[in-house]
This record gives structure tokens, C-alpha cells and sequence, in this order.
């Protein structure tokens, strides 16, 4: 974040304009999840390009963020001149103090701040962060209230709907997991929701598994659909899990494109210790008050999956590639996305564009001229690109 207020003069859409613009083309708004390092400004104009209409950033130590230049340089990454995705910052804290004022070192930069309370990896819970806030609602409710009056007194616009075509406006959102007695998932959300004539939070993200529920067990719909019917008319609500592709969602909505609507499922979860029933042709439940879709490991793998692809196109690549020019990441980093793009995607659809003993190959170079070399010969060998090789996308 080397840009002072003065130099970034980037226009900023406030988030909740966004979900107003998806429902009113009666569609899902599509976003990019936050992920540990994944989140860097070239990934996210990249997936933009294709289709998301708001990204996070991976999620940022606010303590470290107040204290640590370094740490603010480079955990937030922006444009100063050129595309600027919509951007959230999302921050892990456990002190409303920490998070109000890590927020106001971001506002001039993002449409808003984000609340991580559903991280389920060890070290953070052990600080009291990610998922470990699901057993600290008051905190919580403390550390968005805290947070939305930091942000008032600096000149920022909090009012939510009131807010949205005001160019200080700002949000202040949380994403959650959901507990095993959803019953407490309820009452947290209706302590961080706040009153219904001014509720604390301008949306809230959902990802439907509990802190100790894998990845590859799927996500608990039934929650889902309860939380939904229950809070979708007072926040506007995301989810975050198992969004592989458009049309392989695990339910039915009607912001959904008919083309993109499956019919049946043949898995059913409703708990994490209650036994999985496998119940073939079962209909989908449909959830008519989701707001919209957050992805993260399809995404990564997939960075047009919201422009209907099933599978990563080679064109991605190279947008990918030609950001990298204006936003560099780490050499490392940038063969991992490569990595992630060119093996088979997380939807049904598991083509790719690379072999494995290619992409072995392609993780053997030791820097970016040979990596782009090596991606050269790959598009002319495959027909991907044009005669040069990679097309370089302006």
C-alpha cells in the first residue's frame, strides 16, 4: 500500500451499489473469497475481467497491519493507475480497537472493510481469530459497531443503503461459518445483525461447514436454506463454499440462468455427525433469498468460471500473464496460479490445459523469462496462442 489518499484517485463503487446492479439483471453478484496469498491486485483484475464483480483481499492481521509499514505495503495491493477491482479488505482481529483502526487506514482505497470469522485453521484460533469469534458474538457485535464509528468520524459514509451513491461511502461486513447447533449460528447472527432499522453490518457471508468440517465433505445446504429464510430479507447474504461452477451449484435459485440450473442431486448432508444419506434424484432445495456467490478454490483454478467457462481457458492465462507486467508477484507465487490454472478444475468438467509432467516442467523454471518462454512454446505447440506464442492482452 505505497499510494498515499492524495495519489489514488480510482473512482470507488460502495459494494452494496454492486449487489443492487446483480439483482436488478436478476442474477447472482459473483465474488472472489479471500485466500491466504491468493488475493494479490493481478489475480484479482484478472478474475474482474472474467466476470466478478468484487473481490477480497486474503485476510490481513489487523495488529500486525496498524503497527508494521512493511506489513502494509505488502499485504494491500492496489492500482494507482489502472484497473481497480472492487475490493474488500478483509482483516483478522479480535480487538474492535485494532480492526476500527486498521480500517481507516484502507478506507480511501477499498468499498469496505470485512470480518474474518470463519478461518478454522489452527494458528488462528488459537489467537482467537477466524472461526475461534463463532463462540464471541459480543465481540463481534463490538468490532463492527466500533469499527462503523471509527469510519464516521474520519468523514466516511456508513449508512449502508443510505451510502450507496456516495463516493465516501463505505461497508462493514462479516463472513461466518455455521455451528453444529445451528440454533447458535441464529442467535450469533441476530447479535452481529443488530437492530432491523439499522443493522450493523451492510451483508454477511455464509460458508455452510463448521470449523472442524473438511473441505471435501460438502457444504450443509439445509443450513444454508434455513439461514437464508431467516435472515435473507434483513441482510443481503452470500455464500462462500462449494461454488465450482455455474452449473454444478448444489441448489436451485431463481437468480439462477435456466441454462445454468441443475436438477438433481445425489447428496444430502444435515449435520457433521449425522451420517450422510445418499439420496438419488433428489430435487435441489432452492434458496430465493441468496444475494450471491463467493468462490475460492474454483476460482483459482478457474479464473472465468463467472463468465459461464467450465474449465480454465488459455486466454485466462494470458490476461493473467499481461497483469502480472503492471502487478508483479512473487516468481513463486506466480507459478502456483499458472499451477492451479492449467490442471484439471475443481467443476465435473476436469480437461487441462496442461499435462502434469508439463505443468512439473513448468514449476522446474527458476525465473520469470524462462517461465514466459516456456509458456510460449506451450501456446504455439497447442494452438493456444498465436504465431509469437502467449498473446499479450492490453
Amino acid at each position: 500500500m505505497e499510494a498515499t489518499p492524495e495519489s489514488f484517485n480510482q473512482d470507488i463503487v460502495h459494494p452494496l451499489k454492486l449487489f443492487d446492479i446483480a439483482k436488478s439483471e436478476k442474477r447472482f453478484l459473483y465474488t472472489l473469497a479471500p485466500m491466504v496469498r491468493y488475493g494479490k491486485l493481478a489475480f484479482r483484475q484478472t478474475v474482474h475481467d472474467y466476470g466478478t464483480d468484487l473481490c477480497w483481499t486474503p485476510m490481513i492481521l489487523a495488529k500486525e497491519f496498524n503497527r508494521n509499514r512493511f506489513a502494509r505495503d505488502s499485504d494491500l495491493t492496489i492500482s494507482t493507475n489502472g484497473p481497480q477491482p472492487p475490493t474488500v479488505v478483509q482483516f483478522g482481529a479480535n480487538d474492535p480497537k485494532e480492526l476500527a483502526r486498521a480500517s481507516t487506514l484502507v478506507a480511501p482505497y477499498a468499498g469496505g472493510v470485512d470480518l474474518n470469522c470463519g478461518c478454522p485453521q489452527s494458528w488462528a484460533c488459537a489467537e482467537t481469530l477466524g472461526a475461534a469469534l463463532m463462540e464471541k458474538r459480543e465481540l463481534v457485535r463490538d468490532m463492527v459497531i466500533e469499527t462503523r464509528e471509527y469510519l464516521r468520524r474520519d468523514g466516511w459514509g456508513v449508512g449502508k443503503e443510505r451510502d450507496v451513491d456516495n463516493p465516501k461511502g463505505r461497508s462493514v461486513s462479516v463472513k461466518i461459518r455455521v455451528h453444529k447447533d445451528l440454533r447458535k449460528t441464529m442467535d450469533f447472527i441476530t447479535t452481529v445483525l443488530g437492530p432491523s432499522q439499522d443493522r450493523h453490518i451492510d451483508w454477511l457471508t455464509i460458508h455452510p461447514r463448521t470449523r472442524q468440517t473438511p473441505s471435501s465433505t460438502p457444504i450443509n445446504v439445509e443450513a444454508l436454506e434455513i439461514l437464508t429464510t431467516t435472515f435473507g430479507d434483513k441482510v443481503p447474504i452470500l455464500l462462500s463454499g462449494d461454488v465450482f461452477t455455474l452449473n454444478s451449484l448444489p441448489f436451485t435459485s431463481p437468480l439462477l440462468d435456466p441454462a445454468n440450473t441443475p436438477t438433481l442431486t445425489s447428496k444430502s448432508i444435515t449435520s457433521d455427525n449425522i451420517e450422510k444419506k445418499k439420496t438419488p434424484q433428489s430435487p435441489l432445495l432452492n434458496l430465493p433469498k441468496l444475494a450471491g456467490l463467493m468462490s475460492a478454490r474454483a476460482i483459482l483454478a478457474n479464473p472465468a468460471l463467472y463468465a459461464g467457462y467450465d474449465a480454465c481457458p488459455w486466454e485466462a492465462v494470458e490476461t493473467f500473464m499481461s497483469h502480472l507486467a503492471r502487478a508483479p508477484l512473487p516468481f513463486k507465487l506466480v507459478q502456483h496460479h499458472l499451477s492451479e490454472m492449467c490442471a484439471p478444475g475443481m467443476g465435473p468438467n476436469k480437461n487441462a490445459l496442461l499435462s502434469k509432467p508439463e505443468r512439473n516442467a513448468m514449476l522446474s523454471c527458476t525465473n520469470m523469462v524462462d517461465l514466459v518462454d516456456f509458456l510460449d512454446e506451450k501456446a504455439r505447440e497447442k494452438g493456444y496462442g498465436d504465431e509469437f506464442g502467449l498473446r499479450r492482452v492490453v
